[in-house]
């Protein structure tokens, strides 16, 4: 049972919920940028948690499908067309044997997420089968002419929670801290107040964000510490920089704020030139 890489797009890896618990060997947890969309995939296609998916930046990916399977789409807007007729956003979609499936380009949002039932059964390192880009741990990149196994039909999935209804423009929710005492009470201001650029610099490891810059009250260095997806640090630029799934496990620059899971997974969809704001999470 094995599906067969026919075109990538700009970047496709394999995800899964990560590799956590590895911080003191090193190794941060990694896993889907977008948790939320990327569990929602496997729960449509019924697969239980933590099953291995592809994660599509941009769309492109184009697949063969060697055996009868069952795909979903999330993440986006973008749609599966199976030997070119297209399907409803997030279909559950039955797919014959040497059927071609590929995922359009999105209109909004950036990282799509395909999931097949029983899931891509690629070798786990450190009990994961999610591709690290920073560490360049965990399985390759799939290639064109690259034959990904498909496990076994599981019993059943979890149960299928329907995205939240936030708008687009809506501000991402933060936790300040740990590190908001170094900056400024200005600088705290204008991050909860003023508008944020996404920069074309960015990827799974950081957003990185133009915009005003946050002065600090603290000048001295930072001894490293650990940070964690979603966490907002500022290097001496004072533009900030919002740690994705594949961020370091360490930073040397204070973290003014943290974002919530779900603030998180908007994010992760967030295209260069998109406008960001902050807002602190409800008690």
């Amino acid at each position: 049972m094995t599906m067969t890489i026919l075109r990538t797009g700009p970047l496709t890896v394999l995800k899964d919920e990560g590799r956590p618990g590895h911080a003191g060997q090193g190794v941060a947890p990694s896993g889907a940028v977008d948790r939320s969309a990327y569990a929602r995939a496997n729960a449509l296609a019924g697969n239980p948690r933590g099953t291995a998916a592809l994660e599509c930046t941009l769309g492109g990916l184009r697949v063969r499908c060697d055996v009868p399977a069952t795909l979903v789409l999330t993440g986006t807007d973008a749609v599966l067309t199976v030997d070119g007729v297209r399907t409803a956003v997030e279909q559950v979609v039955e797919v014959p044997a040497g059927a071609v499936v590929a995922v359009t380009v999105p209109r909004r949002g950036l990282r799509s997420y395909l999931a097949v039932r029983g899931g891509f059964a690629v070798p786990a390192v450190l009990g994961s089968r999610s591709t690290d880009q920073l560490a360049g741990m965990g399985p390759p990149r799939p290639a064109v002419g690259d034959t990904l196994p498909i496990g076994p039909p599981p019993a059943a999935g979890d149960p299928v929670e329907p995205p939240p209804g936030v708008p687009d423009d809506a501000p991402l929710e933060v936790d300040l801290g740990p590190r908001d005492d170094w900056f400024t009470a200005a600088a705290i201001e204008t991050l909860l107040s003023a508008e944020f650029t996404v920069s074309p610099a960015s990827d799974s490891v950081g957003l990185r964000l133009a915009g005003p810059v946050l002065a600090r009250a603290r000048t001295e260095e930072l001894p490293s510490e650990g940070v964690v997806r979603g966490a907002v640090q500022v290097p001496p630029d004072g533009h900030p920089i919002i740690f994705q799934a594949d961020h370091p496990v360490t930073g040397g620059y204070p973290v003014i704020a943290v974002l919530t899971p779900a603030a998180a997974d908007r994010a992760a969809q967030a295209r260069p030139g998109a406008r960001l704001r902050f807002a602190v999470a409800p008690a």
